[in-house]
């Protein structure tokens, strides 16, 4: 029986990401191939899968297209001007531009640098992302310099918590943003490389300007 359980335990985490993988991969395919399926299946009378992929990819590349000229530009900004007028509609759009654009490769720089900070409460560390510094209201009215810093939740790092610490209570990591990506993602089961011979911690004088460490 030991030597039965010890077959399935390995097997099972051999099998469980192909199995996760090929389910998502299904999934968004079906996703894709049903955004268009329907116009597809009224031109031509009956379905054809795969072809709905094919049109969703070249529609998105189209968008992409358009996006990346002056014209394009032009075009997004009256859109955007005009879905910002319409109340329920700019609150929707806006939070979901909001998100994306903090999570694409055009705006990489959201996240500066990994970080510990002491949360929920002393003793106990989470690993954040440096997002800027405090700025505005939120550091007039705090007596000490502070930092943004966006504590996600795992496995998920697109949801989260913003919280805003004071610079000599943060302590930054050497590990990359992608590393800390997958050490939050795998629930601390990837733990990134370090060598030791630099310092985590970073004294209260170094500050970000211009969106970069110093």
């Amino acid at each position: 029986m030991k030597s039965l359980r010890k077959f399935f335990l390995a097997g099972f985490v051999v099998l469980l990401p192909l199995i996760i993988t090929v389910y998502v991969l299904i999934t968004i395919f079906r996703l894709m191939d049903g955004l268009l399926g329907g116009v597809i299946r009224a031109v031509v009378g009956h379905p054809l899968p795969g072809l709905g992929v094919l049109l969703t990819i070249g529609l998105v590349l189209l968008a992409g297209m358009i996006a990346t000229n002056v014209i394009g530009k032009k075009l997004i900004a009256f859109m955007e001007h005009f879905l910002n007028r319409i109340p329920l509609v700019k609150s929707i759009y806006g939070a979901i531009k909001q998100i994306i654009d903090a999570f694409s490769m055009q705006t990489s720089n959201a996240f500066q640098r990994v970080a510990l900070v002491e949360y929920p409460r002393n003793g106990i560390y989470a690993v954040g992302f440096v997002t800027g510094n405090g700025m505005g209201e939120v550091q007039e009215k705090t007596a000490e310099d502070v930092i943004n810093i966006f504590v996600p939740t795992t496995p998920n790092p697109t949801s989260g918590m913003l919280v805003l610490v004071p610079k000599k209570d943060v302590i930054f990591l050497e590990m990359t943003v992608e590393d800390g990506l997958k050490l939050i993602i795998s629930g601390g089961v990837v733990t990134p490389k370090y060598n030791g011979q630099s310092s985590c911690s970073v004294s209260p004088q170094k500050v970000i300007t211009d969106g970069q460490p110093i």
